[in-house]
């Protein structure tokens, strides 16, 4: 029979025309009255051409059941109105005879769905509800043939109890309650006649019991469960036979999963499960075809959403979603997953299981693997509508379209790979599953979390309770994950040394919207970032306040290699760019650079990243910089040089430090002095300001030539007039930490040729030596400020600071041991055999722990963080004697107060021993 005109036009514009073509030929032999129904309907032609394009069972059974075109009609109706249809075997329950009446209902309503599903009137999920209501529908049928009582339920699993079936998936059922008379096998073998049925996910699998009583479930989950039956309990629904039993099984399944704690134990279960299905995959050759199980395949999006739902749904009922667009969505919509990645997971879940379905809908077969053949992957695309006639029209040739197919698959693979190995192995998975969240392996709210402030060792707890309220408001309008993780801050923030000043600095860093929301989304990516900035803010309230002046480090903490010290180099070019910013912009470009280097300096410190001496010349760059920079704004008019003196000088500075230094300059007479006079101001008003709040850094002068009462700045010949014969011994010892650091280089060539010679190539006898001792002596009894306790100051007590330091500069007098680092010396003096290799080590280990010690002591308590961060300092450089302040400062260098004062007296006593030995010669 020639077909219509009408449906050769049907048949040619399909995505299979010779296949339609000679299926319309066939229904017309056997059924012309349905041809001249098809011609006369547009609509209907359309559809049915959909269908028999395809799908190879569906097409025979258009071909055979007189029904079936029935069936596309009312999907077809729906064409013109836009509305998802309702066919009876979706809408209805299916009132099958017998077993043979129920699988000719399953495979008509199966038809109606594909059809309404290939002329795009039913989304995705319309499609996968769609079905699992028909095997819902199937199942009720074969419970009430199979004669089910009361005291019997089935319950939906996997894709079918999350509705989002496939068109050839297993149903995966469980069997809950007496299992009087063998009604489970009726049910299975009613049932399995129109459906694949799987029992395979109860207890035990296979070798487990067909059926079980409620009470046996949860003992079985209680006892021997694994990770991955929990996984699967995500998606129980009850969905025939008794609901009172279906509704209490839904209730038990849900507190199994939710009352305990996804442990690191189940976490890496359930990775290692998941790695052994990929390795199955790859053993096969099929990586990249298999949609399902292959990388960036359907299991990938689906293992990340759950692993997510089981981490974090214990105390957010809202993301319990068993299908999984719906969980994907309110995982972004609550911040558990960025939303440009969750629209990525969408996008190329549904194209996946898009490509599923038509490639099951062929035979209605369990495929998942795209052809290998080009002319079937071809077909594939058309179905799909990424192939058609035009590609042919513009000469694209035989297998263009899966090329194009291939590319579509590629990119939404790739996607849905790279996010998944990101949501999938994210660190903050392991934060929780850790057990981070729980001093006692439950789970915690913030509302628990508040009223345990003071057992977490927080004391100003009204304080602090105001400030966790603040917080909790600020941060879940970004995200309900950051109420979760919030329990974990204030556990992080408990472990530093001011945990109260900590939590109200974290609220002052995240008050404003945009830093709150990046804070977010990196603490989201990498909980070490947000441990690290706790640590930081935990320390007190300075180092507090210089992240909040330089919040871009609380963005970069997670990467070592953006904390500690810059290069000098680098931080030279960046301080001259900082002054040529003008007069009016100078200081405030300075002070930045100034802060935001010592701050990662300060970072890597607190974080274990950087030792004492990289520290200390870590500082003493800035400190380099910061004076070159100064020289460079003023311009001096006169050649001149500045040359670092003390801690500055070694390269020893701490974050207490002033930057001591000398000023010279080349010139003559009362006009060049009053210009080195004025560029000298100008370096002092540019580093100290005009007052204490403008300082930047403090720079010191008073070791100059008649300390604070003489000229700043002094000439070449002035320096070397005054060391030839009024300079003090003292004054050539501070000589032996001279150091150049910025302006003319022949200045402060001439310069260091006075240092040699007032230094290193006078005689140093045994006046020198009694000189050097008396003015020790003197410091002793005269420099330590009142109230402060002698017997644990730092600096200055016997056995501290300056007592390694006085004695490694007498021995490099005495033997002409050069060096301005103070354990560089001790290194060299041991070497030459100067000094006791024994006692070197006591005195370099006393001279590391002294350091580390004060420093820590000026970032815990004891500095100002005015304009000029850390190196601005006052106060004590003695142990603390307030309790809770030397508790601060121990838990900061992780011991006790005990054990701190203890070592601090052991440390010292063993130093001041060589010290008496070598230095005073007792």
């Amino acid at each position: 029979m020639t077909l219509p005109r009408e449906l050769d036009e049907v048949a040619r514009s399909s995505a299979a025309p010779e296949f339609v073509q000679v299926a319309f030929e066939r229904l017309a032999d056997g059924a012309p009255a349905a041809v001249e129904r098809l011609a006369s309907d547009h609509d209907l032609a359309g559809a049915t051409a959909a269908v028999v394009a395809a799908s190879r069972s569906l097409t025979r059974l258009i071909l055979t059941d007189p029904a079936a075109l029935d069936v596309v009609a009312s999907v077809s109706a729906a064409m013109g109105t836009g509305n998802t249809p309702q066919p009876p075997p979706m809408a209805e329950p299916i009132d099958a005879a017998d077993a043979d009446d129920l699988v000719r209902r399953k495979r008509l309503g199966l038809l109606a769905i594909a059809a309404a599903d290939l002329i795009g009137v039913a989304s995705l999920e319309e499609v996968g509800e769609a079905l699992s209501l028909l095997a819902d529908g199937v199942l009720r049928a074969a419970c009430r043939l199979g004669g089910v009582r009361a005291g019997f339920s089935v319950i939906g699993m996997g894709k079918h109890g999350a509705r989002e079936l496939n068109y050839a998936s297993d149903v995966d059922i469980l069997f809950v309650g007496e299992d009087s008379g063998g009604v489970a096998r009726r049910v299975l073998a009613l049932a399995g006649g129109a459906f694949r049925v799987d029992t395979d996910l109860r207890p035990e699998g296979r070798n487990g019991a067909l059926v079980r009583s409620l009470d046996s479930f949860e003992s079985y989950w209680e006892r021997w469960a694994r990770p991955w039956e929990f996984q699967a309990l995500l998606k129980a629904r009850f969905v025939a036979g008794d609901p009172e039993l279906g509704g209490a099984f839904e209730g038990s399944a849900a507190a199994a999963i939710w009352d305990r704690r996804l442990d690191a134990d189940d976490l890496a279960e359930l990775r290692s499960m998941k790695g052994r299905a990929e390795e199955i995959v790859s053993r096969k050759g099929l990586v990249d075809r298999e949609i399902k199980r292959g990388r960036g395949g359907i299991r990938d999006i689906e293992f990340s959403v759950q692993l997510l739902q089981l981490v974090h749904g214990g105390v957010d009922p809202l993301i319990r979603k068993p299908a999984t667009l719906h969980a994907l969505g309110e995982l972004a919509s609550a911040g558990y997953v960025d939303q440009a990645d969750a629209s990525a997971l969408a996008l190329a879940y549904r194209f996946l299981r898009t490509v599923e379905h038509r490639l099951q809908l062929v035979e209605e077969a369990q495929v998942h693997t795209v052809p290998d053949d080009a002319t079937a992957r071809t077909a594939l695309a058309r179905v799909l509508g990424l192939a058609g006639p035009e590609w042919e029209r513009v000469g694209a040739g035989r297998g263009e379209g899966s090329w194009r197919f291939d590319s579509v698959l590629g990119r939404y693979q790739s996607a849905a790979r790279a996010i998944h190995e990101r949501l999938f192995f994210r660190p903050l998975l392991e934060v929780f599953a850790s057990g981070a969240t729980s001093r006692d392996g439950g789970r915690w709210t913030v509302a628990a979390a508040e009223e345990r402030l003071g057992a977490l060792g927080f004391r100003q707890t009204d304080r602090t309770r105001q400030a966790l309220g603040e917080l909790t408001r600020g941060l879940t309008r970004s995200s309900r994950l950051m109420q979760q993780l919030l329990p974990v801050l204030l556990g992080w923030l408990s472990e530093t040394p001011d945990p109260d000043q900590g939590l109200i600095s974290l609220r002052t860093l995240v008050s404003a919207a945009h830093q709150r929301d990046v804070l977010v989304a990196g603490w989201r990516e990498s909980p070490e970032l947000a441990r690290r900035l706790c640590i930081l803010l935990g320390t007190g309230r300075q180092v507090g306040t210089l992240v909040g002046r330089n919040p871009e480090i609380a963005t970069r903490l997670a990467d070592d290699r953006e904390l500690g010290a810059a290069s000098p180099k680098d931080l030279g070019e960046r301080a001259i760019l900082a002054v040529d910013q003008g007069p009016y912009r100078a200081a405030d470009a300075l002070r930045s650079l100034v802060e935001s280097d010592t701050l990662r300096i300060i970072a890597a410190d607190l974080l274990g990243l950087a030792g004492t001496a990289e520290t200390s010349r870590g500082l003493a760059a800035i400190g380099d910089a910061a004076l070159a920079a100064a020289l460079h704004a003023a311009a001096p008019q006169v050649p001149m040089g500045i040359l670092a003196m003390g801690r500055l000088g070694g390269k020893e500075l701490a974050y207490g430090s002033d930057l001591d230094v000398l000023i010279v300059y080349e010139g003559y007479g009362a006009a060049d002095a009053a210009l080195a006079e004025e560029a000298t101001t100008a370096v002092f008003l540019l580093l100290n300001g005009e007052t204490p709040a403008e300082r930047i850094l403090h720079v010191d002068a008073s070791l100059r030539p008649e300390g604070r009462q003489g000229p700043r700045a002094r000439s070449l010949d002035a320096y070397v007039e005054y060391h030839r014969g009024r300079a003090e011994t003292w004054e050539r010892q501070a000589m032996i930490r001279a150091r150049p650091v910025a302006g003319d280089p022949e200045v402060l060539s001439r310069f260091m040729e006075l240092v040699d010679a007032a230094v290193w190539s006078a005689p140093f006898g045994d006046e020198e030596i009694r000189a050097i001792r008396r003015m020790k002596a003197r410091v002793e009894r005269e420099r330590i400020p009142a109230g402060e306790d002698p017997q644990f100051h730092l600096k200055l007590g016997k056995g501290s600071l300056s007592d390694v330091e006085w004695t490694v500069q007498l021995l490099q007098l005495q033997h002409g041991v050069r060096g301005t680092d103070t354990l560089d010396a001790l290194k060299h003096l041991v070497a030459e055999g100067f000094l006791d290799p024994a006692d070197g080590t006591i005195l370099s280990e006393a001279y590391r722990y002294l350091t580390k010690t004060r420093d820590r002591w000026h970032l815990v308590g004891n500095f100002i963080a005015g304009a000029g961060g850390v190196v601005s300092t006052s106060g004590s450089d003695s142990l603390p004697a307030d309790r809770q302040a030397l508790g601060r400062l121990a838990r900061s260098l992780s011991t006790t107060p005990t054990e701190l004062r203890e070592a601090y007296r052991r440390v010292t006593r063993r130093a001041r021993r060589v010290v008496e030995a070598r230095f005073y010669g007792l």
